[in-house]
């Protein structure tokens, strides 16, 4: 009954975490869920009350498919102001959330067959969106050793005549890695001469950390730009994850399009309320709401870092972005999947196992919750691997 393209599809191991910690807190259970890709903090009040005023002043009609022009502004004027990149309004569009931009991508350029490179650790979501599309997902494989980052010669000899695009995610979801404006230009000059599409995934680049610098993938170049899609929301960084606002920017005025008539026999618009409120989000009027998160955020990365390479067995790169640790301990298992679930039922936390992001033997350890919180999920961690062989 179902079809072939559904049953390709896995289900996400950071839901599936989820909904285990939420069964046992139904049965009574302490759990301290650090599974959760979402800032602890409140939309800021800038935005809520822009909100606010639209629905008191009833803005509740339909919009136009890719965004009212006012926001479509505001999202240009980001671009230019913040990134050195240099769009139109039809060169933009706005959708619900940063998945269905993706997912509009994937779907307007994907044929069956077509190869898409993937560094590892990856966020869940790239491989299945490929695979649903009809793509091949191909997956450079990374470690602590290079900081969770592609090199170039990688990224050659990934590359083949079927190749279609590239996934490149800075800073990263799980890991927290940043690339450097240089690291970026290598790997765009390996690029140079293909038509090889870059998919940037951008979502974190306010939450920077220690004096990192963010760069845009499409701004390191003018071949960058071309070959850019840019993708990029305010659910991180302003704190609106259920408000469903992502955006996308590109070059080409047809991908766009492209995009834009596969939004609109989908879901349309994004709704009204969200367009009003994310105008705020970006035109820097949260800048300082923005700023109080990430240096929280960065205090919480430092304790967090610490106590986990205190602990016997464990070892974390320090995250660059982000808000994420992604933990080794293959000392202890190598099986990230068994370590998660059982971590969870004997000791109450909740992490994602790195299998889910392409890396077995981690797993995603969320710092978007108080420095209490973190300090008794770690310690509850080391006293489940100090009786972890007993099991």
């Amino acid at each position: 009954m179902l079809s072939d393209r559904i049953q390709v599809l896995s289900e996400s191991m950071t839901i599936a975490i989820t909904a285990l910690a939420q069964q046992l807190k139904r049965e009574g259970k302490d759990i301290l869920g650090f599974s959760a890709g979402e800032p602890d903090f409140d939309t800021p009040h800038v935005i809520k009350d822009a909100a606010i005023k639209a629905i008191e002043e009833g803005f509740t009609k339909y919009t136009p498919v890719d965004g009212i022009i006012e926001l479509k502004e505001a999202i240009v004027d980001k671009l230019a102001r913040e990134n050195d990149l240099h769009y139109t309004t039809d060169q933009v569009i706005a959708s619900n959330g940063a998945k269905q931009s993706l997912f509009n991508l994937f779907q307007s350029v994907i044929n069956p067959g077509d190869e898409v490179i993937i560094p590892a650790p990856y966020w869940v979501t790239y491989p299945e969106i490929a695979k649903y599309s009809g793509g091949i997902p191909v997956i450079i494989e990374t470690d602590d050793k290079t900081a969770f980052k592609m090199t170039p010669d990688q990224l050659k000899n990934a590359i083949t005549p079927k190749t279609k695009m590239l996934v490149l995610t800075s800073p990263s979801n799980p890991t927290g890695s940043v690339y450097t404006k240089k690291e970026i230009e290598e790997i765009g000059k390996v690029l140079e001469g293909t038509d090889i599409l870059v998919a940037s995934d951008e979502m974190y680049e306010k939450l920077v950390y220690h004096g990192t610098c963010f760069t845009a993938a499409a701004s390191v170049s003018e071949d960058m730009f071309h070959r850019t899609v840019t993708i990029n929301g305010l659910s991180k960084s302003v704190a609106m994850t259920g408000w469903r606002f992502g955006y996308c920017a590109a070059a080409n005025k047809d991908l766009i399009k492209a995009m834009k008539k596969l939004q609109s026999q989908s879901t349309s618009n994004v709704n009204s309320i969200t367009q009003i409120a994310a105008i705020k989000g970006l035109d820097g009027s949260a800048d300082a709401d923005i700023e109080m998160m990430r240096q929280a955020f960065e205090a919480r990365c430092d304790e967090a870092t610490s106590l986990f390479n205190s602990v016997s067995g464990l070892s974390v790169v320090k995250p660059k972005g982000a808000f994420y640790l992604f933990v080794n301990h293959k000392e202890i298992e190598p099986d990230s999947m068994k370590f998660a679930k059982s971590l969870l039922e004997n000791s109450g936390v909740a992490v994602v196992p790195g299998a889910g992001f392409g890396s077995d033997g981690y797993f995603r350890f969320s710092f978007a919750t108080d420095i209490d919180t973190i300090r008794e999920g770690v310690r509850r961690i080391e006293s489940f691997i100090e009786n972890y062989d007993k099991r």
